[in-house]
């Protein structure tokens, strides 16, 4: 199961788009509302979680994600919940997937440091430890990063590919009629 932590303010794109693609790849995918089961995000969307991140069932975490929107990731850095679930997730193993201003809160978890890494423009320095990196989307071990909402759908094709492999991705990028100048 994946697991997508959605706070007051997130970046509905980055949180919308990653979803839609694990969906169309056959994975299973639950929103996890951080502040209640009505979530709405920076641009005024609101969104019904599947359920709250009090109530996520870690023995199926297989990958958490956390969208960003400075609203939401301070929602999810405020949470010891979602906070606790992201660390859980790391230290058992599984994906831990953030996007955008999200990369922030890796470093209080250690979980940046050593690893590649990309941002919101202009926040790299905010994610101590991590080697910043231009690339829309980029994969070390078993963090994956993306840098804003332009790279929603790269971000999400590669959450997709470390799920389900490069062929799966390949199938869901041409249903969608994904093309990459």
């Amino acid at each position: 199961m994946v697991y997508i932590l959605l706070g007051t303010g997130f970046e509905e794109i980055e949180a919308l788009a990653p979803c839609d693609i694990l969906r169309r790849g056959g994975v299973q995918v639950a929103l996890v509302g951080v502040n209640g089961p009505e979530i709405t995000g920076g641009h005024g969307i609101t969104v019904r979680a599947d359920l709250t991140v009090e109530q996520l069932d870690r023995a199926q975490l297989e990958m958490i994600v956390l969208p960003g929107g400075l609203g939401g990731v301070q929602a999810m850095g405020a949470s010891p919940a979602a906070m606790e679930a992201v660390s859980w997730a790391y230290e058992h193993d599984k994906w831990v997937a953030a996007i955008c201003a999200a990369p922030t809160l890796l470093p209080r978890l250690g979980i940046s440091q050593g690893k590649r890494c990309v941002c919101y423009p202009g926040m790299e320095d905010q994610v101590e430890g991590a080697e910043m990196v231009k690339a829309n989307a980029v994969r070390d071990g078993r963090l994956l990063t993306g840098r804003g909402p332009g790279a929603a759908l790269d971000f999400g094709f590669m959450l997709l590919e470390a799920l389900r492999g490069s062929e799966v991705a390949a199938q869901v990028k041409a249903g969608m009629v994904y093309q990459q100048d």
